[in-house]
């Protein structure tokens, strides 16, 4: 089997997008393949571009059918070079319920795009650690802290998601508040696939709104530092509630590539 693939790397978030037309029911188990054969890639997660609607510049659905902030920052980029360098891009993209945009800076490389607001945010205790569960709707994090990264305590944790209906994805995010830096472990509930993602974009938007939460209204921005790249958090609060999110910082895109598995 060919497929015309591209490699991204939205701050250490890498992900691999098919480019070719493949059906829904078939994706799960490819982007399982994909993951299993191509280690030297080291992917976090896959990507599937599709048609674009009339009223945007394109649509992508994740392996999953989860929202990624990274991995639409990362197609937005691709659109916008595909698109002769546009600016400002509108996407389409899995787990998400409107069409969401992204501001595009091919020649500075960084993307900045449009995040889910949190549906529930909730105090939650593991083991005895407190932490916030942030709900941002097809997928959710629990955002800790003082705890080292690991996978007993994310599997501690999964009751806590098992709770909450329609997610496509959830993950634990292990954050030490003094640093900004941030480990998130994240699973996706289709492929069965559970990884230590370089970096994770509902995951840094989940900090801030944890960071946030009891602060007065007005504009929150913080720069989430990961394992393999930094994420900048911005979000507005009013009346307490969030009422936009976003997340940017640099993509890398490789060039289109054609692979056999």
């Amino acid at each position: 089997m060919k497929l015309n693939v591209l490699r991204a790397d939205p701050a250490g978030n890498i992900t691999l997008f098919v480019l070719d037309p493949i059906e829904r029911e078939r994706r799960a188990a490819l982007a399982a393949e994909l993951m299993r054969r191509l280690p030297d890639m080291k992917i976090d997660q896959v990507g599937f571009a599709c048609p674009a609607d009339a009223d945007t510049d394109g649509r992508m659905e994740m392996m999953g059918g989860e929202f990624c902030g990274n991995a639409t920052r990362a197609y937005a980029m691709y659109v916008a070079r595909q698109r002769g360098g546009l600016s400002e891009v509108s996407l389409r993209v899995s787990g998400c319920d409107h069409v969401v945009t992204a501001a595009v800076d091919l020649a500075r490389g960084a993307a900045r795009a449009e995040m889910p607001l949190p549906r529930a945010v909730r105090a939650a205790e593991v083991e005895g650690h407190a932490g916030t569960l942030v709900d941002l709707a097809g997928i959710a994090h629990l955002v800790i802290e003082g705890v080292a990264p690991s996978e007993d305590f994310f599997r501690a944790a999964e009751p806590l998601f098992s709770a909450i209906e329609g997610l496509d994805a959830y993950g634990v995010i292990f954050l030490d508040r003094t640093s900004h830096r941030m480990t998130p472990l994240v699973k996706v509930v289709d492929t069965g696939t559970l990884i230590w993602e370089g970096s994770c974009g509902s995951g840094t938007i989940a900090c801030a709104v944890a960071e946030s939460t009891g602060l007065a209204d007005g504009l929150f921005e913080q720069d989430y530092f990961q394992p393999a790249g930094v994420v900048r958090a911005s979000i507005e609060r009013r009346g307490g509630a969030v009422v936009s999110a976003a997340i940017g910082g640099p993509v890398t895109l490789d060039e289109p590539m054609c692979i056999t598995l």
